[in-house]
This record gives structure tokens, C-alpha cells and sequence, in this order.
């Protein structure tokens, strides 16, 4: 299966499962809201340009937004979670094990813990700033810090048993230049 039609499938699943199954569960006590969607961006090549990661990850935002009635709240999560993602990837792979040796970020091509501190860096980002957007205020700032924790920490996990459940096949590529 192509590259294209494999992230066209995923970006459809990931918008389904989220306005269908995350969704419709309640909230835990108001405080944890399981966000996965954005595993999309987490997964896309690293050959993708910049400018096409951006975009994407806008489509994807856009998308759930439409669904979901928010105005622009996820869309601007993810934008801000693609444009950290290039410059996080290039702080944890090291420049000896050139990254370009696999397609995408997993745990294959980059390691358990480069790996899991790319995911849980960017999902903090992520629900932070879509908590901060949530409530255009800090208002109580333990609150928010432990309404972000919960959920990251949540998300976190969900991205984790998904990579384990769906574990993608890295074809280790032997022309890299």
C-alpha cells in the first residue's frame, strides 16, 4: 500500500474514532478528555516538507473542528504541534544515526525513549494549548496544570497501547542519500 493512501486511511480513521467513540464517552469528572487524532501528524514521513506538515495537520484541526463544533480550537493545536515536530525530531535522533534511514518517527526508528519523549512532549503541547485556548485564561492555575497533566498523561497512554496494537512495519531504507 502506498504512503498516500495509507495516511489518507489513517487521517479518515483517526477523525472517525475521535467524533464517534472519544467523543460520545463522558469526560472523567470534567478534568480528563482523551485526545489521539493527532497521532496522524506524530506519524507522517519525515520527508514531508514543512510547509505540507503544516497544511496537513490544519485539514486534520479543521476537520474535527467541523465535527465537533469548536471554532478553530484543534486546528490551531495541531499547527503548533507540527511546526515544534521537525525541530524536536532533530534534538532527539542523533546526527550519526541519520534519521532518514526509516520513513517516519516510531519506535523502531528512533528508540523507546527518544521515541516516548517525542510523543509525550508534543501531547503536552498539544492539550496545553488547546486546554489554554479552551479557556482563554489561566483562571486557577493548579487546575489547569492538573486538567493538562491528567490529560497528557492519558494521551500518552492511548498513543503508546495504539503504537503496540498497530504496530507499523519500518522498511529500513538502504539509499539515503
Amino acid at each position: 500500500m502506498s504512503d498516500l493512501l495509507r495516511n489518507i486511511i489513517r487521517f479518515i480513521l483517526f477523525i472517525l474514532f475521535k467524533v464517534f467513540v472519544l467523543h460520545q464517552e463522558p469526560p472523567l469528572h470534567q478534568f480528563v478528555i482523551p485526545y489521539l487524532y493527532f497521532l496522524f501528524i506524530l506519524w507522517l514521513p519525515y520527508r514531508i516538507s514543512r510547509g505540507g506538515l503544516m497544511l496537513l495537520s490544519f485539514l486534520l484541526g479543521l476537520t474535527l473542528d467541523y465535527f465537533l463544533k469548536t471554532p478553530g480550537l484543534h486546528a490551531a493545536a495541531c499547527v503548533l504541534v507540527s511546526y515544534i515536530r521537525p525541530f524536536l525530531i532533530n534534538m532527539l535522533m542523533p546526527k550519526e544515526t541519520a534519521d532518514h534511514n526509516y520513513s517516519s518517527p516510531s519506535i523502531i526508528s528512533m528508540g523507546w525513549a527518544p521515541y516516548a519523549t517525542y510523543v509525550v512532549v508534543l501531547t503536552f503541547l498539544h492539550n496545553a494549548y488547546l486546554v489554554f485556548l479552551e479557556w482563554m485564561q489561566f483562571g486557577n492555575f493548579f487546575y489547569f496544570l492538573g486538567k493538562v497533566s491528567a490529560t497528557t498523561g492519558v494521551g500518552f497512554l492511548l498513543i503508546m497501547i495504539t503504537e503496540l496494537l498497530f504496530f507499523r512495519k519500518e522498511k529500513f531504507r538502504t539509499n539515503t542519500i
